[in-house]
This record gives C-alpha cells, sequence and structure tokens, in this order.
C-alpha cells in the first residue's frame, strides 16, 4: 500500500459518494496547541503558511474517538518523519497518560491533497487508520452564524483515510468526519483564563494587581476625607454635618484595631501563612537535596546501578573509593 497512486487531483471523497461513521469528540486543549503550533512558526519562519506538523493523542472505542492532547513533530530534509523523535515522545506521554494513543496528525492547508496522502503514509505503521485534522487558517465564518464557538466555527476539519479503487488500482483517500468539541470542567476553567487573563500573567498577579488598584482607590479616597475634617477643625471649611454625621457613623462601625481578639486573630492567619510559605519551600529543598544525593552515590559508585538498593535504605558512609562500609555488609 505504500507505492499507492498520490496524483494531483482531490484526495477527498465528495460527501455524496461517502460518509464517515466515526464519533469524533475534539478538545480545547488541541485546538489551542495547534493555534499557538501555528502562531509561533508563523513570528519563527516570517511566513504566512509555514509547514506545521504535529502528533494526535486520544482515546478509540470502537467508532468513538476523542482527541484529547497533542505534541509537535520533527521532520527531516524531505519532509521525512523522524520517527525516533515520535516513538520517544509517543513513550513519554504514555508514561505520563497511560490512556492516551497516538491516533492521527495535524497539519495546517486549505484543504488535503496528495502532500498530505505522502505523509499520512508515514503514519500508518503507528496506527491502522490515523486522523488528519487540518486547521484552515483562511477559513470564514458563514455570514450571519451564531457566534458561538462550535464545530461548525471553528477552522478545523478531521479526515478520515480510506482506499478507493479506481482503474484497477487502489489509493489513498480522504472522508470528512463531522466532530463535536468536548470540553471538562478543568478544560473550561482552563480556556476561560487564556481568554480572560493569560495575557496579562498568572491568575495570582492578575489578582493582586486588582486588589492594589481597590486598596489605592480607598486610600486616595480617605486622604479626601482626613483633608476635609482637617480643614473643618482649622476653620477653612464650612461644616457639613450631614457629611460628619456620616463620618462620625463610620468610623464608629469600624472595629478597634488594636483589640486583643483582633491581634490575636491576626497573628493566628500570619503564622498560618508564614507555615504554608515554610512547608513549601522545605519540600522544594528536601526535594533539591534528595536528587544531590542520588547524584553522589551515583559518582561515588562509579555509575554501578546498585549504588541505591532496590526499594531499600540509601547507602551512607561511602569510602574513598568508593567501597562499602562494613556496617552495610553486616547489615545485609
Amino acid at each position: 500500500m505504500s507505492a499507492m497512486d498520490t496524483d494531483d487531483a482531490s484526495v477527498v471523497l465528495p460527501p455524496s459518494t461517502t460518509t464517515s461513521g466515526l464519533s469524533l469528540s475534539l478538545h480545547p486543549l488541541p485546538i489551542l496547541n495547534i493555534s499557538e503550533h501555528l502562531t509561533r512558526l508563523k513570528l519563527q519562519t516570517n511566513s504566512t503558511l509555514p509547514f506545521v506538523l504535529g502528533a494526535l493523542l486520544g482515546t478509540q472505542n470502537g467508532r468513538e474517538i476523542e482527541i484529547v492532547n497533542t505534541f509537535e513533530l520533527a521532520v527531516d530534509e524531505g519532509e521525512k518523519v523522524d520517527h525516533g523523535f515520535l516513538v520517544s515522545r509517543r513513550d513519554q506521554y504514555k508514561q505520563v497518560f497511560p490512556s492516551l494513543e497516538f491516533i492521527g496528525w495535524y497539519s495546517v492547508a486549505p484543504e488535503p491533497t496528495a502532500r498530505h496522502i505522502a505523509l499520512h503514509e508515514q503514519f500508518t505503521s503507528y496506527a491502522s487508520t490515523p486522523l488528519l485534522l487540518l486547521l484552515q487558517p483562511t477559513a470564514t465564518r458563514p455570514v450571519g452564524s451564531s457566534t458561538d464557538v462550535t464545530a461548525q466555527t471553528l477552522p478545523f476539519k478531521a479526515y478520515e483515510p480510506t482506499i478507493e479503487i479506481r482503474d484497477r488500482k487502489t489509493r489513498w483517500m480522504f472522508i470528512e468526519a463531522s466532530y463535536n468539541v468536548e470540553t471538562g470542567e478543568a478544560e473550561r476553567i482552563a480556556v476561560d483564563w487564556t481568554a480572560r487573563g493569560g495575557e496579562g500573567g498568572t491568575s495570582v498577579e492578575s489578582h493582586l494587581q486588582t486588589q492594589r488598584a481597590a486598596v489605592q482607590m480607598l486610600h486616595d479616597r480617605i486622604l479626601v476625607l482626613v483633608q476635609y475634617v482637617t480643614s473643618v477643625l482649622a476653620g477653612q471649611a464650612p461644616k457639613d454635618y450631614i457629611a460628619l454625621r456620616s463620618l462620625s457613623a463610620l468610623i464608629a462601625s469600624l472595629p478597634a484595631s488594636e483589640s486583643p481578639a483582633f491581634r490575636e486573630e491576626f497573628d493566628t492567619e500570619y503564622a498560618d501563612v508564614q507555615l504554608t510559605a515554610y512547608l513549601s519551600t522545605l519540600t522544594k529543598s528536601a526535594n533539591i537535596l534528595n536528587e544531590l544525593v542520588d547524584k553522589h552515590l551515583l559518582v561515588a559508585s562509579g555509575g554501578r546501578d546498585d549504588a541505591r538498593g532496590q526499594g531499600g535504605p540509601r547507602r551512607r558512609g561511602m569510602g574513598r573509593q568508593g567501597g562499602i562500609p562494613g556496617d552495610w555488609d553486616r547489615m545485609h
């Protein structure tokens, strides 16, 4: 099948001929990853339509497929996929997310061409029918369409590969597959953060900036009130009894900042915050120390794998020549 015909004719079967029976779900993370990949390559290559290639990770249960994550692929000269890099990255993701499998690949183009058929054949060894997710940056939304972000408004199209027999020859073709945007609660929170505050820094920074602006505004208004009361006491401003009664009521409603109960509660909260910060620092320091000990044992043992017992305690007191002290021999 690797020598199939890939002429310049259309490689997409018309919907009237056949339709895809896939139940395809697309999560927001692949959408964001592919869009960021394209934008970054545009800036790096100074090109309006750079060559973009990546892998799709997801789950498949029969004809039900979910595209959950992506990663970029390295390409050699002649648009040859670096298969060593692909396998390495796929296995790394597999260790962290055991349920995710390689289910296809993505690229950027107005529509599939014979070029994509040639690329598709390079992925058939990883999946029997690898999907193609195509970002179409030049696609425009139909006039009068809703502003809701759905599968109909996104500039993405999914294609399922199939084999067509024509003139006693077989060749790869693509069938357009419809999809739905699937999102969970965590993904909705992440997308909302990206849309609202991602460009302004972390959510903590954005929150602190808002709090700082509110405190600054309160401080400025308090200064105005203090200046007015000072002017009234100095006889430089007329007395506004309504405003003065409001100020007196406001001051009476404020808690006494120097009361024992307030000071005790404040000290407790301050101690809790400091303790949390110290615990975080202690955890990081312990992790760094653990890595340092592992590296020291590895160097002292001359790179042998037995520098640390399998599931056992660390070996202490290594000799000058990397030997093991008598205590360790007696213990074992």
